[in-house]
């Protein structure tokens, strides 16, 4: 194949970062690592510690190994900025989980108002690519797999050298052909509709988080979350939301529990205009056993102590949502609707007249027996006790990397105070400030479900208490 057509960059930089976490809207860069290639020869490696302004977490220093004293006296990005980037200029940008070393030198460039853009190669996505019967491409598995040699893991230029040894291994041994095409592939940039940034598509990460489309005059249309912000919203810009969309913004998260969280939140307090919510003056319901009627009382769970919670059944959006969930239980279970309090009036219940109700109306069936079958059949709905003493900050780790690398390890502490979500954490000076609000909050249908799924799928939590500061009197 002519060079002229070949899709084979012959100006790249392999480029790594070690970072205070896996977010680069809070964290920042501790280590880079560059080795550019031109025409296939290598043509300089270059690396540098990075002083980040902010304490490196005790887990990713015993991860990379990079401490707080070893950064003390070396640069902030700000001194080297105009170095990394003039070294950087033209070439394709080559990393492991692409986006997010690109994310977080994008980052690093907008906090000092300079532009920064290129073309980038993500090789986690080339060796699925090229390697699909394997099941594991982070660079621990690559190394083992073609047999590359690290000096240095877990440091920037060490695992920028492995790129490049994985780089000139493919060249090698993977036909000129496949190589080009997989590479063409992967080099094309997305179509965004003409009226968003041109850059927009090396800004979104991809990790999970939020999103947010906004429309003319700044009115919000749509609140999302992924697992994979970049893929989601891509495909959500060139299919439904093509025309209508006029700027979008983002929050990465964790993990996709704060992604729920953060969704259901931005939902209910901004409202926007394309979520399916419940109306502006509702308030959740659930049901409750009469105290001595045998009935069900539907009550506004803002009325209930969480003591008081724990007698209930269900969790709903409105009372008329609540009415209806019992209904439905009734007729399924042939359960007596005047004895529920369902019905009104003198006599038997219309259920009754039509063979679908057992004659508690009548005492044919004992009210004690009659009784039995409606705790039986609101079993399932029954509300889960708060599981904790009071008010914690449940710790959910960055798991969405897969690569082995130090992003991996950063968390979202969320804070939550039974059922209720106050916000997320990333300090403790935001920690400390979600822990002086007063109120519990208010709870939230989709917060308690979110939450109860995933304590029953994740038994061991990673959590401690988070006290409540003192209301003066």
């Amino acid at each position: 194949m002519d060079a002229a057509e070949t899709a084979v960059p012959q100006n790249l930089v392999f480029v790594d970062l070690e970072t205070t976490g896996g977010n680069s809207a809070y964290d920042r860069i501790t280590e880079v690592g560059l080795v550019r290639v031109q025409n296939g020869e290598l043509v300089e490696e270059w690396s540098s510690l990075v002083n980040p302004e902010r304490p490196i977490p005790a887990y990713i220093e015993a991860f990379t190994g990079i401490s707080n004293e070893m950064v003390a006296a070396a640069p902030r990005f700000a001194e080297i900025a105009a170095l990394v980037r003039d070294k950087l200029r033209g070439a394709v940008f080559a990393a492991h989980s692409a986006r997010f070393d690109y994310s977080f030198l994008r980052s690093e460039f907008r906090r000092l108002d300079m532009p920064f853009c290129a073309k980038v190669l993500c090789t986690v996505k080339l060796s699925r690519r090229l390697f699909p019967s394997f099941a594991r491409h982070n660079l621990d598995a690559v190394i083992e797999r073609h047999g590359l040699g690290c000096d240095a893991r877990h440091r920037a230029l060490g695992d920028a050298r492995v790129l490049h040894e994985f780089w000139r291994k493919l060249r090698l041994e993977v036909a000129g052909e496949v190589l080009d095409a997989t590479l063409k592939s992967l080099l094309e940039g997305p179509k965004l509709p003409d009226h968003l940034p041109a850059g927009l598509a090396d800004e979104l990460p991809e990790g999970p988080g939020v999103y947010r489309f906004y429309g003319e005059e700044r009115a919000l249309l749509y609140v999302g979350r992924s697992n994979s912000l970049r893929a989601r919203m891509l495909a959500q810009l060139a299919g439904r939301w093509s025309g209508g969309v006029r700027a979008v913004d983002w929050l990465q998260t964790a993990g996709e529990l704060g992604a729920r969280l953060r969704e259901t939140d931005w939902i209910r307090r901004q409202r926007p205009l394309h979520n399916r919510q419940a109306p502006g003056n509702s308030q959740p319901f659930t049901m409750r056993p009469a105290e001595s009627t045998g009935g069900i009382e539907l009550i506004a769970i803002g009325e209930l102590s969480p003591a008081e919670l724990q007698r209930c059944f269900g969790v709903f959006h409105s009372e008329k949502d609540a009415r209806k969930a019992l209904l439905d239980i009734a007729r399924a279970q042939h359960l007596c609707l005047k004895v529920l309090g369902c019905e009104q009036g003198e006599g038997s219940c219309f259920a009754l007249q039509m063979g679908k109700c057992k004659g508690a109306c009548t005492g044919k069936e004992p009210l004690a027996l009659h009784e039995l079958r409606v705790k039986l059949a609101l079993s399932s709905l029954k509300l889960k006790s708060w599981p904790f003493p009071g008010r914690i900050a449940l710790r959910e780790c960055d798991a969405w990397q897969g690569a082995g690398d130090a992003a991996s390890l950063s968390a979202d502490l969320h804070v939550l105070d039974h059922w209720a979500y106050l916000g997320t954490a990333r300090s403790e000076d935001e920690l400390s400030a979600l822990a002086a609000q007063e109120s519990h909050g208010r709870f939230d249908p989709d917060v308690y479900r979110i939450l109860v799924r995933h304590f029953s799928k994740h038994p061991n939590l990673d959590w401690r208490p988070v006290s409540p500061v003192p209301v003066c009197s």
